[in-house]
């Protein structure tokens, strides 16, 4: 990260914490409802703009999704008064679990939450052995790149929600939100988007639109539908803000496109599996057009609007520079132990990565 981006960050930090000191200072005052949310209105305007203060990409992004996502459909619950936040809550609390996926729990019963550090080694390994096939992008096939881009996304999703999370955890002594569940293993789209892929979105948009939806509408199969529908669709919008961020290009509605096929394969999904005796194929089969349907609809609407604006160029940029910083360090460290404990420095050994 620039050394503007670091300034930024103090920056946004600063503001993040007055503007959750008034949230939280007028969720203590006003009862829910329109009040509340009327008060909530300047903070709500005001954080999908605090990410355009990162030059980089990844800080872009990253503190798009969670001031811009999780922090405005949070204090959307709680100004209808819903969880997780609770203006009783002290001041850092309520800041982190307003903008990061944790809730308020102890670490003592938080055994098994997150991502353990084997797996998270070989999540890193993983990702940085990707970014550095990218060195050969003009020789591949645009599917096999488009499937490192896959790939890629994930590991990046699974290992910075989880460190965010696991930060907050160590300072705080707050218990992770599930991130992901081994969505490779999905059954069905139900089962990907809703069980196993990034939780804590379906956190937010089940009780933020999906339960409003279908309490409008009406408790059967219909309204099981319009919530579906609705939760996907805001899903789409709010993809389209990511890539704002990503991009800093204006929404093309492929995001969106996306989001509101998926909801639409979804209901088709539930209708299909309250027919008793029809047809299902088997569970590795099941996952593997699963797995294949998502795929190939990112291909075709998911990726293009990063590709097509050479935001994919600027997030290998910046990857490999995250990479060669931590060998760097890695070697550094590696050094100073050596000279410390040997009295002699250790011969530097360059890894090609």
């Amino acid at each position: 990260m620039a050394g503007g981006d670091l300034r930024s960050l103090v920056a946004v930090c600063a503001a993040v914490t007055a503007a959750m000191w008034c949230a939280r200072f007028a969720a203590r005052r006003l009862r829910p409802g329109l009040p509340r949310l009327a008060a909530f209105v300047p903070v709500l305007a005001v954080l999908p703009f605090l990410p355009l203060a990162f030059r980089a990409l990844h800080p872009r992004a990253i503190s798009g999704f969670f001031l811009a996502w999780l922090a405005e459909f949070k204090l959307l619950l709680l100004a209808s008064g819903q969880g997780p936040l609770d203006p009783s809550l002290p001041l850092p609390a309520f800041v982190a679990i307003a903008t990061f996926p944790v809730r308020q729990r102890p670490t003592k019963n938080a055994a098994g939450s997150g991502l353990g550090p084997v797996t998270s080694a070989v999540m890193a390994a993983l990702l940085a052995a990707i970014v550095s096939l990218y060195r050969y992008k003009e020789r591949m096939n645009p599917y096999a790149l488009l499937v490192l881009y896959s790939l890629h996304v994930y590991l990046a999703l699974e290992l910075v929600l989880a460190c965010a999370a696991a930060a907050v955890r160590a300072v705080m002594g707050m218990d992770l939100e599930p991130q992901f569940d081994r969505p490779y293993l999905s059954a069905h789209l139900r089962d990907f988007w809703g069980r196993r892929w990034n939780l804590s979105v379906p956190a937010v948009l089940r009780p933020c639109v999906s339960h409003p939806v279908r309490a409008r509408v009406g408790e059967g199969a219909a309204g099981f539908a319009a919530g579906v529908l609705a939760a996907f669709f805001v899903s789409g919008v709010m993809h389209e803000l990511m890539f704002y961020y990503i991009t800093l290009r204006p929404p093309t509605g492929e995001a969106t496109a996306f989001f509101t096929l998926h909801g639409a394969l979804a209901v088709a999904e539930g209708w299909w599996a309250a027919r008793e005796g029809w047809p299902r194929p088997p569970r590795p089969v099941a996952t593997a057009l699963t797995l294949a349907l998502v795929m190939s609809t990112g291909f075709w609407l998911f990726f293009p609007p990063i590709t097509r604006a050479g935001a994919d160029k600027v997030v290998i940029a910046e990857s490999e520079a995250v990479v060669a910083f931590v060998r760097d360090t890695g070697i550094w460290a590696a050094a100073s132990v050596h000279s410390a404990f040997f009295d002699r420095p250790l011969a530097r050994t360059v890894v090609v990565v």
